[in-house]
């Protein structure tokens, strides 16, 4: 009883009329202050601002049309070599020649192109049927390169035609001359087979490769063109490599994907 006259007794005072009413301390005043400009700038990045994100796929450099492989239709022992691997042949070249019980057969390529893998050797046996050869379709020397990307399927539909793409090539060095510069030019609708990739590349162990996960979706990937350049294409470096890079080099590709606001996947 006596607390509480006391306590009616101060509010009554005239003195305390004039004394200012305290709600907060300054250090709340701060962080109050601080807390309502976070609040309003992460409003406004919610709403005006966009996240990216880029999706990472393995790939090769081809010149977009393909490859085939030569078969021997006779069986045999090769007794010649006729063509050099990584050189340009022209439709119907020798390639190898293959001593048979019927007498000597020359083994020819369907069409012309860049001869990539030699399997035949001097000496060796072949039989009616057997890989020789592996011969990219060149259909003139001035050809630019592509990049063939194999994206997961179930991530095919979220790479946009346009999209810029970063490349990483196995033979050029990354951290001294860059990465290639490319953008999507097509985007496959149906998933890759590994028999569907070898026939296309002219390689079964690619084929093995690109679909060990799963069967994929080819992205086609047209590089940038920098004719002053050593290599013709654009890098991320102000020249890139001091040489050409050639085809069927393994590379592996960073697709940036369209930016989204952050309030599409805030507030699905």
């Amino acid at each position: 009883m006596q607390f509480r006259q006391q306590a009616l007794s101060k509010l009554q005072s005239p003195e305390e009329i004039d004394l200012p009413v305290r709600f907060a301390r300054p250090q709340g005043w701060l962080v109050l202050t601080v807390t309502v400009l976070f609040v309003i700038a992460a409003s406004v990045w919610a709403v005006t601002g966009t996240v990216s994100s880029t999706l990472n796929a393995p790939g090769i450099l081809t010149h977009g049309q393909g490859s085939y492989v030569l078969q021997s239709p006779v069986a045999g022992q090769v007794t010649a070599v006729l063509a050099e691997e990584g050189k340009r042949v022209a439709a119907h070249t020798p390639v190898l020649r293959v001593r048979t019980a019927q007498g000597t057969t020359v083994v020819r390529t369907l069409a012309a192109g860049r001869l990539t893998t030699m399997v035949a050797t001097i000496g060796s046996v072949v039989t009616t049927g057997a890989d020789v050869a592996s011969v990219e379709r060149i259909a003139r020397a001035g050809d630019p390169l592509t990049a063939t990307l194999y994206v997961p399927a179930e991530s095919g539909a979220t790479v946009p035609v346009g999209a810029s793409v970063d490349l990483t090539v196995q033979s050029v060095p990354a951290q001294q001359y860059g990465v290639l510069r490319g953008r999507v030019k097509a985007v496959g609708r149906t998933a890759q087979s590994r028999q569907r990739i070898s026939t296309f590349l002219g390689s079964s162990q690619l084929g093995e490769e690109f679909s060990q996960h799963g069967q994929p979706v080819a992205v086609l990937v047209q590089l940038d063109a920098v004719p002053h350049s050593r290599s013709g294409y654009a890098w991320s470096t102000s020249d890139g490599p001091p040489y050409a890079v050639d085809s069927m080099t393994p590379a592996s590709g960073a697709v940036h994907l369209a930016a989204q606001h952050p309030i599409d996947w805030l507030l699905p």
